[in-house]
């Protein structure tokens, strides 16, 4: 240190050169006075900085040497949390502070450690008795321990601390937040140690809740690095981004994914001036504010991965100065476009994987000159993949798959210098794809350009990469492929050929292939094994499903090296015993077996040695009897026996639930022939995750363990005989999907439920639970389907608390059960709900006009209640409405004020029937049912349902007494039923303007005039109702173009002539046409020539005839219905409860009111 009483003289001189005092005194000799002291200062300061004159220590110091040692002692080698050997790192003779990582000062005091990356375990106590250390980095190893024993207080020196990936688990102690040096703290990734360990990620995991979050970093303002990935913040997970700004001003690094982080960011992160790398991932974080981070002119890496991201990215982040990563991928609700890239954009990596991004790629992406990495696959990109792409010089992976890109591929991709992986996949691509030259010198090992609609021959110079390993061309529109066309490829290793039609020479044994581990050839047409399968001796996947290949398995298909196999949709057998004679056959550990669609009728009999099998999927053969007990084996995770003929779930050894107990996962048997109640040793299946038999025969009560299964996710039971009362599920906190409808449980809901926050999906429909509308639901922060229908809930659904209690619910199905009062749905978010259905109630009262708020509205079903309003025209403003069913209500009044120009823009299905609507058939009411105008084509129509992965809807469709159910609802199924009102007047020829109808009744209406011409221009038109009208004149003979026409019913009018006598006309019966006394032809038995006949009783006065032609009818539509859209829907069709309740309560009622019973 510098002498500082000759400082503080010097000061004191030069303070008093400028202060003299009051006294004289003589001028030289104070200037000489003066001189000396400053030169006497500036010596003196100038040997103060001089190094001491001793000399440094060879060695370390005793009291740093002795805590090494200690050290040594107690740390050991312990990979997989094993002991291995002792730590013997250092050699005790020689100078410590040249042991492997130690780091001394030039005093020999311990400044430095690094330890990481060691397999290490043990205690590390004895590092606290150095004081003057620095720097500590524990990383990477396998210390599977707590923190709270060490005094972390004691190194008041530390800068930086990495404990990081080493299997720390426990609250952070408070003591390290004393550390009021630190520049660098992580204790990031102690999840990945113990997966790398061989245990499950979330066995254990460091926390921050006593201290919190806050508490923890109030004291580290210096910090400039702070890496806490995977420690658990929920205590304070929304108010960690006001702190994190407010406290840690001097932030260069901030790195907190999978910390359970909620709530929207704060647009205060942006002040953190110095901010160069941000990392979120896996926190749903949800809200991005306005310009977010477009100002943060030093930030260089930003990841913001999975975390639920919604809104419309900031721009200006792809154009900052400095930014060089940026990764906000599978954020699918994050919306953004590609902005123009400026020249010498400093970008090396962009990741928008599986957003919601959108537009064209730019041409100036061509910019991006030290690009290595794009991935812009999974978004929503269009139009032609740009050519300024070739300019990406230094590019090694070009990721554009799953978008909707357009145009041709072009070949200069193929020679882009650097580029190792080309993903091209799942878009729209068309056209051939040019040879392209210098394809010796590519570095291409993976290319991906399956399912696009490329034609012609593969080019010759893909099969040229020299370094290519990985190749999926499949599901496209080239031409035949010979198969010895790939055989060149010498390090080819994965090879997907699927739904191309290969062309195998009948003697193929003389290829040489390359030795393939991975092969797919699915839907190529095959109608053998290929032999050249024979040679194949590193394969560990095979793909043969969906061919022509019939016989058995030959013995040579099972290569020692085989792990994964699928069979399905081929008719195949297995011999008995395999092999039948190779002594030298060593038969494959199998771990995954899919043998679906292959009329299998037992389980194979190989599978007994199958000691490593992981995955057995067998669903859709014919295997019958009950599960034998070899197949459960102790490795089994997933047991797929989907629609087979199995009677019973079997027994298990009493060994056996034990020893595969703990990693089964996954169990399906749905819609077999299961019958009795669900075995005891189910409940030992701790892991399960997945158990699913619905539509079988189990009786008994549902199992209580299955309500303390803490990892159970999916639980399917409907379809079965279960009775009793549902069990308590409070300790299935893991619950997502729930499903016990079609039983015969009763009692109430519990209200343990309510614990189950991960539940999405709740359906009890058509059971027998009496209860009033589980309102404390909606403390569900995940509920999105809450099916109730065919129960006993009873009540009016009321909420008292005025505010939305359901945010998150989509589907609402209370229909047929016993609600009163009017309908208030002011417990619903509006702009969620997509799907509400509430008919066969007793509710009351107006509509609701708040449903004209639930702008994302699809479904709305209030079919047989007491509602007692006009026509809701105002539900014009839903843009989303396609189905609305009114029928069996009180509505009552013409139809009008409708606006034509809104309309209803994707109303599909209208049902208003049974009703007390008047007055004419409007052409603005035509004009406003813009969807039914809009033509389909069926050729390129998707069977796309109405609904969700989770949740589909459907819908009942009545025509002339038959009431069709669909399970699913085709998006392109139209349907409009006007019938059972008072509508009068004339059918008028707009109605031709409905082209895309396919169900249509107007029957028992008082519609009078002839039967409109304009008909025969509905083409779709698979089903047709105008009876019981007054209808008149001839049967237009232009219907006989309806060439879809399945059902048709023109029954009790007062139509004359000759009966049309061609196309579907032939196929429709006597009752199509009864209660006409003046037509004539066949079907009818009346000639033309005969007339006067009595004319038959209309419904209602003759019920048995009309049972008669609803029956005979409904046989027709089954018959005829096959193959259309109808029948596409996948519904079934049912006379409601023909012969029972329904029938004679129409019976009791008569035709006079009819409408008022249905």
């Amino acid at each position: 240190m510098p002498n500082m009483k000759t400082t503080h003289l010097c000061i004191n001189m030069l303070y008093a050169k400028h202060n003299p005092s009051s006294h004289p005194t003589n001028m030289n000799t104070l200037h000489f006075l003066i001189s000396l002291f400053l030169f006497s200062c500036f010596l003196s300061l100038v040997l103060s900085f001089s190094p001491p004159q001793t000399h440094l220590p060879k060695q370390c110091l005793d009291d740093q040497r002795a805590p090494l040692l200690q050290l040594q002692h107690h740390l050991y080698y312990a990979p997989n949390f094993t002991f291995s050997s002792n730590f013997d790192l250092w050699d005790v003779n020689t100078d410590c502070c040249s042991w492997e990582g130690v780091t001394c000062d030039a005093y020999g005091h311990v400044v430095g450690i690094d330890l990481s990356y060691k397999n290490l375990s043990g205690s590390f106590h004895s590092i606290f008795d150095l004081h003057h250390l620095q720097h500590l980095n524990l990383a990477g190893n396998n210390f599977n321990t707590t923190l709270f024993s060490y005094g972390f207080d004691e190194l008041q020196n530390l800068t930086h601390l990495n404990l990081s990936s080493s299997c720390f688990h426990g609250q952070i102690p408070v003591e390290i937040s004393f550390l009021k040096r630190l520049v660098s703290l992580d204790l990031s990734n102690q999840g990945s140690c113990y997966l790398r360990n061989g245990y499950d990620y979330d066995s254990a995991t460091l926390k921050l809740e006593k201290p919190n979050f806050k508490t923890f970093i109030k004291n580290l303002k210096f910090l400039t690095e702070l890496y806490l990935d995977g420690v658990d913040i929920s205590t304070q997970s929304t108010k960690w981004c006001e702190t994190t700004s407010l406290v840690l001003p001097n932030l260069h690094v901030l790195s907190l994914s999978s910390c359970s982080l909620k709530g929207p960011l704060c647009s205060s992160l942006s002040r953190l001036s110095f901010l160069s790398k941000l990392i979120l991932d896996w926190n749903p974080t949800s809200y991005l504010p306005s310009n977010f981070l477009v100002n943060s002119s030093c930030l260089v890496s930003l990841s913001w991965r999975y975390c639920n991201l919604n809104g419309h990215f900031p721009t200006g982040v792809l154009l900052l100065p400095k930014i060089q990563s940026i990764d906000i991928s599978l954020n699918r609700q994050l919306m953004g476009q590609l902005p123009e890239f400026p020249a010498n954009n400093a970008l090396l990596s962009l990741s928008l994987y599986d957003t919601n991004f959108s537009g064209k790629l730019p041409e100036s992406i061509g910019n991006l000159k030290f690009l290595t990495n794009l991935d812009l696959s999974g978004c929503n990109f269009f139009g032609p993949i740009p050519s300024s792409i070739a300019n990406l010089s230094h590019l090694v992976n070009l990721d554009l798959g799953g978008n909707k890109l357009s145009g041709s591929i072009h070949s200069s991709l193929f020679t882009l210098p650097s580029l190792k992986i080309l993903f091209l996949g799942d878009n729209q691509l068309v056209g051939k794809i040019d040879e392209f030259p210098n394809a010796s010198s590519s570095l291409i090992e993976v290319l991906y350009i399956g399912n696009n609609y490329l034609r012609g021959a593969i080019p010759k110079s893909i099969l040229q990469l020299p370094r290519l390993e990985w190749l999926y061309i499949e599901s496209n529109s080239f031409s035949s492929m010979k198969l010895d066309m790939s055989v060149q490829v010498n390090n080819l290793r994965t090879l997907w050929l699927n739904n191309i039609s290969l062309l195998i020479e009948s003697d193929n044994r003389s290829l040489t292939f390359p030795q393939l581990e991975s092969l797919s050839l699915r839907s190529c047409n095959l109608t053998e094994f290929p032999e050249f399968i024979k040679r194949q001796d590193k394969l560990v996947y095979l793909d043969l499903s969906n061919n022509h290949i019939h016989g058995f398995v030959p013995n040579w298909l099972w290569k020692s090296s085989l792990s994964s196999l699928d069979l399905s949709f081929n008719m195949i057998d297995f011999p008995k015993q395999i092999p039948l004679s190779d002594a030298n056959f060593s038969f494959p550990m199998l771990r995954q077996l899919i043998l679906g669609y292959c009329n299998v009728s037992a389980f194979p009999e190989f599978l007994k040695s199958q000691e490593n099998l992981e995955y057995l999927i067998l669903p859709n053969n014919k295997i019958s009897g009950a599960i034998p007990n070899w197949v459960w084996k102790k490795s089994l995770h997933q047991l797929s026996l989907a629609n087979n003929h199995l009677s019973s779930l079997g027994e298990l050894l009493p060994n056996q639930s034990s020893t595969f107990s703990r990693g089964f996962l996954y169990f399906d048997a749905p819609y077999n022939n299961l019958s009795g109640p669900i075995p005891n040793w189910l409940c030992n299946m701790s892991q399960l995750l997945s158990f699913d038999v619905f539509y079988n025969n189990l009786s008994g009560p549902i199992p209580n363990c299955l309500g303390n299964m803490s990892a159970l996710s999916w639980l399917g039971l409907q379809g079965n005989n279960f009775s009793g009362m549902i069990p308590k599920f409070s300790k299935a906190t893991q619950l997502q999907f729930l499903k016990v409808s079609e039983n015969r449980l009763e009692g109430k809901l519990p209200r343990s439920l309510a614990e189950c926050t991960q539940l999405e999906v709740l359906d009890v429909a058509k059971n027998m639970i009496n209860d009033t509308f589980p309102f404390w639901l909606g403390k569900l922060p995940a509920l999105k389907v809450l099916i109730l229908r065919e129960n006993r809930f009873y009540g009016q659904i009321k909420h008292f608390k005025h505010k939305s209690v359901f945010l998150t619910l989509d589907v609402l199905d209370i229909a047929s059960n016993q609600f009163s009062g009017e309908l208030s749905i002011d417990f619903l978010q509006p702009t969620r709900l997509r799907s509400l259905k509430i008919g066969g109630n007793k509710l009351e009262g107006k509509l609701s006009r708040s449903l004209a708020n639930c702008t994302a509205l699809e479904v709305l079903d209030l079919g047989n209640n007491m509602v007692h309003d006009t026509f809701p025209f105002w539900l014009e403003k839903l843009p989303s409405l396609k189905v609305l069913v009114l029928r069996a209500n009180r509505f009552y009044g013409t139809i009008s004020k409708i606006d034509t120009k809104r309309g209803f823009p994707k109303l599909r299905i209208l049902d208003i029937a049974s009703n007390n609507f008047s007055g004419d058939l409007s052409i603005e009411f035509m004009q406003s049912l813009k969807a039914m105008a809009e033509m389909t084509n069926d050729e390129k129509a998707t069977l796309d349902y109405i609904g969700e992965n989770y949740y589909q809807d459907s819908v009942k469709i009545v025509n002339r007494g038959i009431e069709m159910f669909y399970q699913k609802v085709l998006t392109i199924l139209t349907c409009l039923d006007l019938s059972n009102n008072s509508f009068h007047g004339r059918i008028p020829e707009e109605i031709q303007m409905l082209r895309s109808l396919r169900v249509m009744n107007l029957s028992n209406n008082g519609f009078y005039g002839e039967i409109p011409l304009a008909l025969e221009n509905l083409k779709d038109l698979e089903s047709l109702d105008l009876s019981q009208n007054e209808l008149s004149g001839k049967i237009p003979a232009q219907l006989t173009s309806l060439t879809f026409l399945a059902a048709l019913n023109l029954s009790y009018n007062q139509l004359e002539g000759s009966i049309p006598q061609s196309n579907q006309f032939i196929t429709f019966t006597n009752d199509s046409y009864r209660g006409n006394p003046k037509l004539c032809g066949l079907p009818l038995s009346r000639k033309c020539n005969e007339v006067g006949l009595p004319m038959p009783p209309p419904p209602g006065e003759d019920e048995d005839s009309w049972l008669y032609a609803v029956s005979t009818w409904k046989i027709a539509l089954i018959g005829y219905a096959s193959g259309l859209v109808v029948g596409l829907c996948i519904g079934y069709t049912v006379l409601n409860e023909l012969g029972n309740k329904w029938i004679n309560k129409f019976k009791k009622c008569g035709k006079r009111n009819r409408r008022r019973c249905r």
